[in-house]
């Protein structure tokens, strides 16, 4: 994904990037991460295969389903885990459906598959963050 134009120039270097797979997903999960609700993430740790992982302390600008920079996020805590290791408060952490762990592992194994790889003892990056700044997006003249 190229780098976003409308990105403040003291964000430009950090990584950017959207929750989930579409528009719809990147909407939704922005908007629980505006409103305190989403304050983790996890990810397949064969994606960081040709990019270091977050450690506590990094920073990345939070996209939404339009590809406009909305939030700086932090890393609080970094861990990794089997995905049947994933506990209750990870799970409520992440903020969406119902927070439960069984919505949980519903959720993430259909995502997972979707992406190409499911495994119950896959390893994931748990990533606990919390919104450093909020981004007023501006439109660029055409």
């Amino acid at each position: 994904m190229s780098k976003n134009t409308n990105v403040p120039p003291a964000y430009a270097h950090l990584p950017q990037w959207a929750f989930g797979q579409t528009k719809e997903e990147a909407d939704a999960a922005c908007a629980l991460v505006l409103d305190g609700k989403k304050t983790a993430t996890a990810a397949a740790l064969y994606h960081f295969e040709e990019e270091p992982p977050p450690e506590p302390g990094d920073k990345a600008v939070i996209l939404d389903g339009s590809n406009r920079p909305r939030c700086v996020i932090e890393f609080t805590d970094v861990d990794a885990t089997t995905f049947d290791e994933v506990d209750a408060k990870f799970a409520l952490a992440e903020g969406e459906a119902d927070g439960t762990l069984t919505q949980w592992r519903k959720l993430r194994k259909a995502s997972f598959t979707r992406e190409g790889y499911f495994a119950a003892d896959m390893l994931l990056l748990c990533q606990y963050f919390r919104v450093i700044e909020r981004l007023e997006f501006r439109r660029m003249a055409p």
